[in-house]
């Protein structure tokens, strides 16, 4: 996976929803950044995404590029290619997202009231095969627990047993999520006009602003 100030691999999508193809390599000379969510991840839709289309409104006259990347690495019932598209044809919007944006009155009709005027694609989100692999352990405990050889023995042998659960009943791999070896959703990933990591953000409330117009102006 990247590190920070490492080269971005391409994108590993599986169709483009919204907006015409593209990946890193055909974006040199721009900053790009990409907002990778779930269709089914309140969060997402309360903070990540609307703060990502004030970013795009605000550089839009800028080389700049905005991305979004539909994942799923849980509930894919509902984080589905589907859903996502019905998501950006009509707005409409399933589960979780449903249910908390409907209490917070930021529905119409049941619908988003807002779109995502950048391009929109699907994961490669591949079926599982063989139980957990040699070294995925080790690697979500590089990922996830920077302090990990710091923790008392008992915690460790905790952590990766329960590591080692959620992979082995884990039912599909997100490519371009593992690839970059995201957290969770929100995640931002700012790639500067080289083509190299930046930024991988996780959370909203990030002020991305600070963290785009310098790479922008480099």
């Amino acid at each position: 996976m990247p590190a920070v100030n490492e080269p971005a691999p391409n994108l590993l999508v599986a169709e483009w929803v919204q907006g015409d193809p593209s990946n890193i390599d055909q974006q040199r000379g721009k900053v790009i950044l990409i907002e990778v969510f779930q269709v089914n991840c309140p969060g997402c839709f309360i903070g990540g995404l609307p703060e990502v289309i004030q970013i795009y409104l605000t550089f839009k006259e800028k080389p700049l590029t905005v991305w979004g990347l539909a994942t799923a690495f849980e509930d894919y019932h509902l984080n589905t290619l589907d859903n996502l598209k019905k998501l950006v044809d009509t707005g409409e919007v399933v589960g979780e997202t449903m249910a908390m944006l409907s209490e917070r009155d930021m529905l119409s009709m049941g619908r988003l009231q807002y779109f995502m005027p950048f391009p929109v694609a699907w994961d490669q989100v591949v079926r599982r095969e063989g139980g957990v692999r040699d070294g995925e352990v080790e690697q979500w405990i590089e990922r996830d627990f920077p302090d990990f050889e710091k923790m008392p023995k008992t915690h460790q042998t905790q952590i990766e047993a329960q590591i080692r659960e959620y992979l082995d009943k884990k039912e599909y791999d997100p490519l371009t999520f593992d690839l970059y070896g995201l957290r969770g959703t929100p995640s931002t990933i700012i790639i500067d006009k080289k083509g190299i990591v930046r930024h991988k953000l996780f959370g909203s409330g990030l002020e991305l602003e600070k963290h785009i117009e310098p790479l922008i102006n480099e």
